[in-house]
């Protein structure tokens, strides 16, 4: 699983990728969370589960990062691993993280919601998953 974050005029672009739709979905919530800290500062203590499910791979895809971030404002938490599952559009997951600790995560952004800005779940030719959008911070 690999995961990135790219420029978008105000906002910040996460994009996950792997060998399957499952690690490319973990590779974009880890990117959300390189949008707000440094996910190597996130220590995984606690599990929150998660589930969802959407009409296209799409639209699962801002479902379930919304989820996340529903988690992290109610919790008051960051995450930085993530076990997913993916069925007939259908995601479970489990979500490891920590309560956040402003002075060792240094959060630089709040992420407010996932946006259909640049949104795209894909499988590339050479089989790799794509899973990226756009977070408005």
């Amino acid at each position: 699983m690999k995961w990135e974050t790219f420029a978008h005029e105000a906002d910040i672009g996460v994009r996950g990728s792997g060998a399957t739709l499952a690690e490319a979905f973990a590779g974009a919530a880890t990117a959300m969370t390189a949008a707000i800290c440094d996910p190597a500062q996130v220590m995984a203590r606690e599990a929150v589960r998660i589930e969802c499910a959407a009409p296209d791979y799409d639209i699962l895809l801002v479902d379930w990062l919304n989820a996340l971030v529903y988690e992290m404002a109610t919790h008051h938490m960051l995450f930085s691993r993530f076990d997913v599952s993916i069925e007939s559009h259908r995601l479970q997951a489990v979500a490891w993280g920590e309560p956040v600790d402003v002075v060792r995560h240094r959060p630089a952004a709040e992420v407010k919601g996932a946006s259909f800005c640049e949104l795209a779940v894909q499988r590339r030719p050479d089989g790799l998953w794509i899973a990226q959008c756009v977070v408005d911070v």
